[in-house]
């Protein structure tokens, strides 16, 4: 790979892969590379022949977080609407799976973070560093993180700034699978065509669901995902669905 574009991406058989691609600077996100995966993921919710993502980075690393060069002149890797590195304030509506090979520190965790999945390499570290460079995790990783392991490990982590190992990542809950270095995107691969055959309707708005209900009460939660369930019921996919499984074939969704 080269470094003359910040961000590969790739899509084959229904799954885009987007790669940070700074290997020399271990991934790390400055604006071209933030206003690049802004662009990947915009194209991943408007094109209907793309189901999943896959968020990687190239040379053995995911990401250090932001360019701390380019902090000090003044450029600032976020993009209006999305956030830092054009991921941490928004979620495309498809999946989104990390792919962590070697570190994902800082704002590299906090987009990591933002992901649906996580699949990292057992010799990958994570960390939210942010307060050993006297700077605060403010892509989300303060704000996320309690919402996705207990909060005092959350804490621990804010506060100290040290490192943890994949074990105690997937210990944590932080992570889906744990697996043999070199070898997280082909598994995240796995996964996107897993998700991939399924109704794209459904992943979507399942996801949706899941998303939005930490924001809902227990006397609204029912009704409000009601509204976004019943419009997948009465799809010609849900028909699909199950007419594919009465004939004994796979189905053939047209995502309506």
């Amino acid at each position: 790979m080269t470094e003359e574009q910040p961000v590969l991406v790739d899509v084959t058989d229904g799954v885009m892969t987007i790669t940070l691609n700074r290997p020399k600077a271990k991934n790390a996100v400055n604006l071209a590379v933030a206003t690049a995966v802004a662009a990947a993921l915009e194209e991943l919710d408007s094109n209907d022949d793309i189901r999943v993502a896959i968020l990687t980075g190239a040379g053995g690393s995911f990401c250090a977080g932001m360019d701390l060069k380019a902090f000090v002149t003044g450029e600032m890797p976020v993009i209006p609407g999305r956030g830092f590195g054009g991921l941490a304030e928004c979620s495309p509506k498809k999946p989104l799976i990390a792919a962590v090979e070697g570190y994902a520190l800082a704002g590299g965790l906090e987009l990591m973070i933002s992901c649906d999945l996580i699949v990292a390499a057992e010799d990958a570290q994570f960390g939210i560093t942010e307060v050993k460079r006297g700077l605060v995790a403010g892509a989300g990783g303060l704000m996320k993180l309690p919402r996705q392991i207990p909060p005092r490990l959350a804490m621990e982590m804010a506060l100290t700034g040290e490192f943890s190992s994949a074990q105690r990542a997937m210990d944590m809950g932080l992570i889906n699978r744990v697996v043999p270095s070199g070898t997280a995107l082909d598994t995240a691969r796995e996964l996107a065509v897993q998700i991939g055959a399924n109704g794209p309707l459904a992943v979507r708005v399942s996801k949706q669901v899941m998303m939005e209900q930490e924001d809902w009460s227990t006397d609204e939660m029912w009704a409000k995902q009601q509204e976004l369930v019943n419009p997948v019921f009465v799809s010609a996919d849900a028909i699909e669905g199950a007419t594919a499984f009465a004939e004994k074939r796979a189905p053939n969704w047209t995502g309506k």
